[in-house]
């Protein structure tokens, strides 16, 4: 259910409330959190996304940040609803684009076969996909957080920018072949860190 209009009285008392929030007072903004926190799951992020675990740690983000972000509310007689709907609509965005982002990768990582000495075997591969298909964006997020900065760089340039092979190398300064070997190295330390625990070999 969308949230209703705000009575003068109540528009008052939001507007102390949040000048007392703007003022130091972060507990001020709890009874606004509290009234605005359905209308922005229930209207503005579950229909948006479609998956409740995702919209309530959406709605999270989107209180914490209208906490944060409260000095740079400019009160102008309305209720704060539209503000806050906006960063929660901001919010699913970037889910999205996240989401987007790590089935690019997965789906790229599961079909690439870095070098012919040492390939992939198609079994491999696949259960490679089908594991990082179920994988949660964060998931995938942290698992490259955990690589040397050199296999992240190869890992972004090949299978999320999908650069070819040459510009690939040509960017990090090497050979296509030196390419060839770290790009294989960066996805078996990926796999590692993601939870198949084969070993790096470096």
């Amino acid at each position: 259910m969308a949230s209703e209009p705000a009575t003068a009285l109540e528009l008052e008392e939001e507007q102390r409330q949040v000048e007392e929030a703007q003022a130091g007072n972060l507990d001020a903004m709890r009874p606004i959190l509290e009234r605005y926190a359905q209308p922005l799951y229930g209207t503005v992020i579950l229909p948006r996304l479609g998956d409740s675990a995702s919209a309530e740690e959406v709605l999270r983000d989107t209180l914490a940040t209208a906490v944060e972000k409260i000095g740079r509310f400019t009160w102008q007689g309305k209720s704060i609803y539209p503000w806050l709907r906006q960063i929660a609509i901001n919010k699913v965005f970037d889910v999205h684009r996240q989401s987007k982002r790590s089935r690019r990768l997965a789906d790229a990582m599961a079909h690439e076969v870095p070098t012919e000495s040492d390939p992939l075997s198609h079994a491999d591969a696949q259960l490679m996909q089908d594991q990082e298909r179920r994988a949660h964006r964060a998931q995938i997020d942290d698992t490259m957080s955990l690589l040397a900065e050199r296999y992240r760089t190869a890992i972004e340039l090949r299978l999320v920018q999908e650069l070819s092979r040459e510009d690939c190398a040509k960017k990090l300064g090497i050979t296509i072949g030196t390419f060839d070997v770290l790009l294989f190295r960066a996805v078996r330390a990926f796999r590692k860190h993601f939870g198949e625990g084969e070993p790096d070999g470096d």
